[in-house]
């Protein structure tokens, strides 16, 4: 890896924006040995590993405040209330929405999703109408709208992507129309790295008279999030993505278009007053948070916010691409290695395959090596369909990760070429 020794020596970007070594030792998950060797985990775009102190901030909940939200008198609840919406505060700010009552907590952006495929889907799609999405999309931004045409006689339409993994943005301005009443598109590929320019879509689909959900799940981590500079209409992405606990989704919405919509789940919490002739639901963003919410779950992730606030946003996202060119660099030295997904706008996603070895095989062999990557389609078998390829190797970078983690996946690499030949 000659042509990366000037990352490596002269300009060592594990210091230039933060210092790498010394984050790492916030995350006890990553000093640990696995088959007797140090574990390098570049499986981050699967969900990324928890600093102490959001483990700290759970362990002290359950400690010294375990109560429900939202309905005790006593201290307890009180404590857990306060913390609790103090993440939505934080939420707000960390993706500058206008009010915290367009924040509302889920499972999962998955979840996100389907409730406004239910919720607003339901009110609004009719037989005829069209949503368009993309070719690379993860399942979740599939399924939930391929049910919702199925019930409602609606048209799903594709943006096609190219040989590099870019959006096909000619043809999106071709399929836009008045028939089209809602585009759901992701911020950055979890299968290909790419990051898609989702200002001017939204721009363009407002045009057309037409909301934007953003799947933001993989953008979450990576980049600074600002839904008024956006315009989005609807945004979604997920705690265990962004070093918070699982179990947590978020779902943002404009304040107007929340309130106009109907509740997505019933039972606790999401009610004013409830007899057996008529129910009156509650206020934003109460409407939508049915039941006991995973509360310790939600005040982990504020703690994984004032982390990553703390490093920077930016700090990251310029660390990780400087990461993503040195790892590229080395995966093309080696030969018979195709990379998937090429895009000249990506963040530290690398999808690739090596001739002669099935990912299942090369996620095996690079497992016993200590290196956990991700083999497989990704939940985007549409993209693996498109790049004509059962699966593919996935190596994903996290600001943790080290230039020594590419050069440990690329010895791994070279030793199952050795294994298979």
């Amino acid at each position: 890896m000659n042509s990366n020794l000037a990352l490596k020596t002269n300009d060592n970007i594990e210091t230039k924006y933060f210092d790498v070594q010394q984050v790492r030792k916030d995350f006890p998950a990553l000093d640990q040995r696995v088959y007797d060797i140090p574990l390098v985990y570049l499986d981050n775009a699967a969900t990324t590993q928890k600093p102490q102190c959001v483990i700290d901030l759970i362990s002290h909940f359950y400690a010294h405040s375990n109560s429900n939200v939202h309905r005790g008198v006593h201290k307890l609840s009180e404590r857990a209330t306060n913390s609790y919406e103090g993440v939505r505060t934080k939420l707000k700010t960390f993706i500058n929405a206008k009010q915290d009552n367009e924040i509302i907590f889920v499972r999962s952006a998955t979840e996100a999703i389907n409730l406004v495929a239910s919720s607003y889907g339901k009110k609004y799609i009719k037989e005829g109408d069209e949503i368009i999405i993309s070719q690379m999309e993860h399942h979740a931004n599939i399924v939930p709208w391929q049910i919702l045409c199925r019930q409602s006689g609606a048209i799903l339409k594709v943006i096609p992507i190219n040989h590099a993994g870019e959006l096909k943005i000619e043809e999106f301005d071709k399929l836009l129309s008045p028939k089209t009443k809602l585009v759901a598109i992701t911020h950055i590929s979890n299968a290909l790295g790419t990051i898609n320019p989702i200002k001017e879509i939204i721009e363009k689909s407002h045009a057309n008279n037409t909301p934007v959900l953003i799947d933001g799940a993989q953008a979450s981590p990576h980049t600074q999030i600002d839904v008024q500079q956006l315009d989005c209409d609807f945004y979604t992405f997920s705690s265990h993505k962004m070093y918070g606990p699982s179990g947590v989704g978020i779902l943002y919405g404009k304040e107007a278009i929340l309130e106009d919509m109907p509740p997505y789940q019933g039972g606790g919490d999401m009610i004013l007053q409830v007899t057996f002739e008529e129910t009156q639901y509650n206020k934003l963003p109460y409407k939508f948070e049915a039941g006991t919410p995973n509360i310790e779950g939600v005040i982990g992730l504020g703690g994984a916010i004032d982390y990553l606030n703390k490093i920077g946003l930016e700090n990251i996202k310029n660390y990780e691409h400087d990461l993503l060119t040195y790892a590229t660099d080395a995966l093309l030295d080696q030969k018979d290695i195709k990379i998937i997904g090429t895009a000249k706008n990506k963040t530290a996603v690398i999808s690739f395959q090596v001739e002669g070895i099935h990912p299942h095989d090369m996620g095996t062999i690079l497992d016993k090596q200590g290196v956990a990557i991700r083999a497989g389609h990704h939940c985007a078998m549409p993209t693996m369909r498109f790049f004509q390829v059962p699966a593919t190797t996935r190596a994903s970078f996290s600001f943790y990760n080290t230039l020594d983690d590419a050069d440990r996946l690329i010895d791994a690499i070279i030793h199952a070429k050795e294994i298979f030949k």
